[in-house]
């Protein structure tokens, strides 16, 4: 698959797959000085980058996990959505839940993307669902082993 992007600045890194069975291209940080991410700050890290993503599409923002498990850096909600309408700049929504500032360099790998095949839900209203043996057995209910 190939995906149309505009490089909104000249220094802008294309996404890297750093090996060839990732699943994930790396996503680098477009800025022009190194932001100190705080203990439990937020920030938009800017990835001079914007994409035409085809429907039927999505581009999901993940954390890297190098850096998630050695610096406490991930995402502010998760896993981001990039849609297939989308045309602006994408940028990784970070967050420092470590007890100690993050520096982020110009040019670091700071997230990473997938493509993801979706599909478009339509709702059909019923009186009752079909059973399972689970049923509506809550969070926990399947047992840990």
């Amino acid at each position: 698959m190939k995906l149309d992007v505009v490089k909104l600045r000249e220094d802008a890194i294309l996404p890297e797959y750093q090996t060839a069975g990732a699943a994930g291209a790396d996503l680098h940080a477009c800025i022009d000085e190194p932001i100190v991410l705080q203990p439990l700050e937020r920030r938009m890290i800017p990835t001079g980058l914007a994409m035409s993503i085809p429907e039927g599409y999505e581009v999901q923002i993940r954390a890297r996990s190098g850096m998630s498990i050695k610096h406490g850096i991930t995402m502010v909600n998760g896993i981001g959505t990039i849609d297939a309408d989308y045309r602006g700049e994408v940028g990784v929504l970070a967050i420092n839940l470590s007890q100690e500032p993050f520096t982020i360099e110009p040019g670091m790998r700071i997230a990473q993307m997938v493509v993801a095949r979706y599909e478009v839900a339509s709702w059909n209203i019923v009186t009752e669902l079909d059973e399972t043996d689970r049923g509506a057995g809550g969070y926990g209910s399947s047992g840990t082993n």
